[in-house]
C-alpha cells in the first residue's frame, strides 16, 4: 500500500471508531485534551477482552507467576532511585517557522540538514531536555516536600514490592510478577491517532531469575509474546522483531526486543521484551536501605534477582487489533445489488460483541419471544446483542461493522411452521464467510463457547 493509501486507511479506521462507539477524543464538547482519549461501549468491552486474555495467559494458566496492582501515586524516593526525575527526558525543539514542537528524533534530515517534518523549515532551536513526568502535590502544601509523579510506567511498584510479594507468594526462582494499569507522560507531541498518548495503559510482567537465565529468558519471553499477538488474530507476517542496537538500549539493559507492527502510518513498536538486569532492585536497596535479595534454599545464597520484562501498551495494542481487523469486499443488499460492507475481521476472543441475535420480523410476537429466550440462554456465556429493526440484511452489516463474528436469526422454521423437523432451529451467520447453517438452540451456547474460545 502506498503512503496515500494507507492515510486514507487510516482516516477510514478514525471515523469508524467514532461512529460506531469504539474511541472518543476526551473532553470533545470542550474542544478535546490532546493525547487523552475515552473509549465508548464497544472500545471498552475490546480493551476488557485484551487485558483479561492478557491476564488468563500470563497468570491464571501458569504456576510461576503472580499479579498485583499498584498506585499510581508513589513516593517520591521511588522517581529518584529509579532514575526518572533525573534523566527521564526527551530532547525538545520548537520550528521557529511554524511553531510546531517536536521531538529533536522527528526531525527530517536532508544532505545533513534537520528540517521540520511539518513545514520543512530549517529555523530549529537547540535541542533541550523535557521530562515526560506528570508533577503533582500530595497533601494541603504545594511545596518541595509535597512534590511527586504520576507514574510513567507500572514497573517500579512491581519493584519497590518485590520482598512482600515474595514473602507472601512463596515462589522460587524463577517467577513473575503482573500488574496491567494506567502510567502518564507529557508526551512533546501526542499523535497517530491513540498510538502516542499522555494517558495510557501498560501490560506489564517483570520476571526475576538468576543472573545465568536472563539471556535464555529474553529468548523464551520474546517468543511467548509473538505467540500471544498471533493468537489475539495479528497475523505473523505483520509482526517484526526488533533487536534494539547497544547506543539506543538503556545503559543497564544486556538486551532488548522491540516486537513491532504495520501499522497504516508506518512499522512502530507494540511491546518491548527487556534484559534489564539487576539494575532495579540494585537501585531501590541502595536508596531505601532495605533488603531486596533472595535467598536461595538449596545454596544458602543470598543475591539480588535479575528481571526481563515483558512490557506491552494496551492502547496500541487495542489500535493494531483494529487496523488489522479493518476491512472492505463486496455484498449484496436486500435486492441482490452488490454494495461495499465494511467489517471488523475481529478474532473472535477478542470481539466487543459475541453473537448478535435477531428475530426475522419484530411485528410477529412469537418469533420476538423466541428471540428473547435464546438471548436470556446466551447471555451468561459471552456479550450479547439483540436487534429487531430494520431488514435482516441491514442487521447483519450493522453488526459486521462493529466485529461481531456470529448473527443468530429466529425465523418461521424455528417455530415449526414450514417443517417440523427444523422447529427449535436457528439460523447461524458467519461474518467472516456470509455462510449460514441450522443449528439447534440447545446446542447454541456450547458451539459458539467453543468457537469463541
Amino acid at each position: 500500500m502506498d503512503s496515500k493509501t494507507d492515510a486514507q486507511r487510516m482516516e477510514k479506521i478514525v471515523s469508524l471508531c467514532k461512529r460506531r462507539g469504539f474511541i472518543f477524543q476526551s473532553s470533545e464538547i470542550y474542544g478535546g485534551l490532546n493525547g487523552c482519549w475515552d473509549y465508548g461501549p464497544l472500545g471498552v468491552e475490546l480493551k476488557r477482552n485484551l487485558k483479561n486474555y492478557w491476564w488468563r495467559v500470563m497468570v491464571h494458566e501458569r504456576d510461576d507467576i503472580v499479579g498485583m496492582d499498584g498506585s499510581i501515586l508513589m513516593n517520591r524516593a521511588v522517581w529518584k532511585a529509579s532514575g526518572h526525575e533525573d534523566t527521564f527526558s526527551d530532547p525538545m525543539v520548537d520550528c521557529r517557522s511554524c511553531k510546531a514542537r517536536l521531538r529533536a528524533d522527528q526531525l527530517i534530515d536532508k544532505k545533513g540538514v534537520k528540517q521540520c517534518p511539518n513545514c520543512g523549515g530549517k529555523d530549529l532551536t537547540e535541542p533541550r531536555a523535557f521530562n515526560l513526568m506528570f508533577k503533582t502535590y500530595v497533601g494541603a502544601t504545594e511545596d518541595e516536600s509535597s512534590v511527586t509523579y504520576l507514574r510513567p510506567e507500572t514497573a517500579q511498584a512491581i519493584f519497590v514490592q518485590f520482598k512482600n510479594v515474595l514473602e507472601v507468594s512463596r515462589k522460587k526462582l524463577p517467577f513473575g510478577i503482573a500488574q496491567i494499569g494506567k502510567a502518564f507522560r507529557n508526551e512533546i507531541n501526542p499523535r497517530n491517532f491513540t498510538f502516542r498518548s499522555r494517558e495510557f495503559e501498560q501490560m506489564e510482567l517483570e520476571y526475576f531469575c538468576r543472573a545465568e537465565e536472563g539471556m535464555q529468558l529474553l529468548e523464551y519471553w520474546k517468543e511467548e509474546r509473538l505467540k500471544f499477538y498471533e493468537n489475539i488474530g495479528i497475523p505473523r507476517e505483520k509482526l517484526h522483531v526488533k533487536t534494539v542496537s547497544d547506543e539506543e538500549r538503556a545503559f543497564y539493559s544486556k538486551g532488548t526486543y522491540d516486537i513491532e507492527y504495520d501499522f497504516p502510518f508506518g512499522r512502530q513498536e507494540l511491546e518491548g521484551v527487556a534484559y534489564r538486569t539487576d539494575y532495579d532492585l540494585s537501585q531501590h536497596q541502595k536508596a531505601s536501605g532495605k533488603s531486596l535479595e533472595y535467598f536461595d534454599e538449596e545454596t544458602k545464597q543470598k543475591f539480588i534477582p535479575h528481571v526481563v520484562e515483558p512490557s506491552a501498551g494496551v492502547d496500541r495494542t487495542v489500535l493494531a487489533l483494529i487496523c488489522e481487523a479493518y476491512s472492505e469486499d463486496e455484498a449484496p443488499d436486500e435486492k441482490g445489488k452488490m454494495e461495499t460492507r465494511i467489517v471488523l475481521r475481529f478474532h473472535p476472543r477478542m470481539a466487543p460483541i459475541k453473537c448478535a441475535v435477531f428475530p426475522l420480523l419484530k411485528n410477529k410476537e412469537q418469533l420476538v419471544a423466541k428471540a428473547k429466550e435464546i438471548v436470556d440462554l446466551l447471555r451468561p456465556h459471552m456479550s450479547i446483542f439483540y436487534d429487531e429493526s430494520g431488514a435482516i440484511g441491514r442487521r447483519y452489516r450493522r453488526q459486521d461493522e462493529i466485529g461481531t463474528p456470529f448473527g443468530v436469526t429466529v425465523d418461521f422454521e424455528t417455530l415449526g411452521e414450514k417443517d417440523r423437523q427444523l422447529q427449535d432451529t436457528v439460523t447461524l451467520r458467519d461474518r467472516d464467510s456470509m455462510k449460514q447453517e441450522r443449528v439447534n438452540i440447545s446446542d447454541l451456547a456450547q458451539l459458539l463457547s467453543r468457537r469463541i474460545a
